[in-house]
């Protein structure tokens, strides 16, 4: 039999964070894990803001206004995405572009 020996070189981590920082992470990641709140923030990166109709209209999959609206909101309401009313209309926004770094991140990830 072979024994088999492995160093693993740990960067230890510079972050700093306070259990109510990984809760606040925590919600973020647990509000945009969907494939199509992946897809709308994609959507919203390249041209914002857009309404409900024309994020449906973008979108790959298959789009039904009442769930799109219903992911929408769920965003909104969890301080990922800013909404605006004009008239009937309601235009989306991204809150803090930075949460889009989050894409380039994953698109590097070795488990992908």
């Amino acid at each position: 039999m072979i024994n088999y020996s492995y160093v693993c070189n740990m960067k230890i981590s510079q972050r700093n964070f306070t259990i109510d920082k990984l809760n606040a992470v925590a919600k973020i990641f647990k509000t945009i894990a969907h494939p199509v709140k992946l897809e709308i923030l994609e959507i919203l990166e390249a041209e914002e803001p857009l309404d409900v109709s024309t994020i449906c209209e973008r979108i790959n999959t298959s789009c039904e206004t009442s769930m799109m609206s219903h992911h929408l909101t769920k965003m909104k309401d969890n301080g990922i995405l800013h909404s605006q009313k004009q008239g009937k209309q309601v235009f989306y926004t991204i809150v803090d572009r930075q949460i889009l770094s989050l894409f380039d991140c994953m698109d590097k990830c070795m488990m992908l």
